[in-house]
């Protein structure tokens, strides 16, 4: 016998709970749509509006819509990015404002070391110092080291636990390798940037008197600046063809007057003081710098020890304990330099310029800035 007839009662849904419903549905079998792509800076460049994620190579700090300092930097408050990490065409740049939240890990005063780095920024494309910008960062992440980018630590991984001679020479290897050598006439713009007086963008910093000088005053008449080989030219004939005569680890910017008086000297302290650049003395065969960068030459000098041993066409330098030591490829006075090393480690500027060099220019760097330790393991 049939049982009982049962009717089906149909759910009928109101319309917007429909709609809702659906949408949950076409939600749940439909990818999410992809993040929208990373821009490079020519695309933000051309692109100034809305909000976009841009990625390039930090090259500078800027300063006004067409300056930017390549070195000597003074604030942390925004960087300038490229296409690639040697621009120096301020139109081909994306100046990035850096707020409070990142300065300490992305600020140039704090971190020289940025320079030539991939990172890559989250925010408001619009001008910064009325200049194609991004302000207003959400996200600021730095890209990996390698290459011309490498840490100190990657770069310098062969010469780890070693000593002596063996530190010697392991550090010869690696800053003489893959070195782009410039030209003595290239060294002038070099200069101007590595140089470059923190306060005044226009003007170089000279050496030895500390003395502001606009950059475009290069050359060899009175009230000039030249390029003053810390290395003596003569100590060793390193002439100006590529090589030690045109290595920017050790050529510096300084009055024509005041290099043409320090001359070949050797390093020593004492002697009388000289006119036109307080704080430095000489006698008959040495030169004193000013105290400020005293430390600085002595590092620059343990460098060319190190890189020309004469094993690429060049005199093997050397450093000893002489003072008068004329056109032999040796400089001192070593106890002297060793001194003023150890006394003045470092600083922000000596690191940045080392930075500036390698990144920018010779793709080496001067291992007594990185790892001061390791001058006594090497000169004893």
């Amino acid at each position: 016998m049939p049982g009982p007839t049962r009717h089906r009662r149909l759910l009928v849904l109101p319309t917007a709970a429909l709609a809702s419903l659906l949408a949950l549905l076409i939600s749940l079998v439909t990818p999410p749509a992809s993040a929208a792509a990373t821009l490079t800076v020519a695309q933000a460049i051309n692109g100034q509006g809305g909000t976009g994620t841009v990625t390039g190579y930090v090259v500078g700090q800027p300063t006004t819509a067409t300056t930017v300092l390549f070195g000597g930097f003074t604030g942390d408050t925004a960087l300038a990015i490229a296409d690639s990490r040697t621009e120096t065409n301020t139109n081909d740049m994306l100046y990035v404002q850096v707020s409070s939240p990142y300065r300490a890990s992305f600020g140039l005063l704090t971190n020289p070391g940025l320079v030539g780095r991939a990172i890559t920024v989250t925010g408001t494309l619009s001008a910064y110092f009325s200049h194609a910008g991004l302000k207003s960062p959400t996200a600021m992440n730095a890209g990996p080291t390698g290459g011309p980018t490498a840490t100190p630590d990657s770069y310098y991984a062969a010469a780890t636990g070693k000593s002596g001679a063996a530190l010697k020479n392991a550090l010869h290897t690696i800053i003489s390798t893959g070195v782009t050598k410039l030209s003595y006439d290239a060294v002038w713009n070099a200069l101007k940037v590595t140089d470059q007086d923190p306060s005044n963008a226009a003007n170089v910093r000279l050496l030895y008197s500390g003395i502001s000088r606009s950059k475009s005053l290069n050359g060899g008449a009175g009230g000039n600046w030249n390029r003053e080989h810390v290395w003596a030219q003569s100590h060793g004939d390193i002439g100006t063809s590529a090589g030690p005569g045109t290595d920017l680890h050790h050529l510096r910017a300084e009055d024509v007057t005041v290099n043409a008086t320090r001359g070949n000297k050797d390093f020593d302290n004492g002697g009388s003081a000289v006119a036109g650049a307080a704080g430095n003395y000489t006698d008959a065969d040495s030169w004193e710098p000013r105290s400020a960068v005293k430390d600085d030459v002595a590092r620059m000098i343990f460098y060319m020890a190190v890189r020309y041993q004469g094993t690429d066409g060049f005199a093997d330098l050397e450093v000893n304990d002489a003072v008068n030591n004329g056109s032999r490829p040796y400089l001192g006075r070593l106890s002297v330099l060793k001194q003023w090393h150890a006394a003045d480690p470092p600083d922000a500027a000596e690191r940045n310029r080392n930075q500036v060099i390698y990144t920018s220019y010779q793709r080496n760097r001067n291992p007594f800035i990185d790892h001061p330790e390791w001058v006594p393991a090497v000169f004893g």
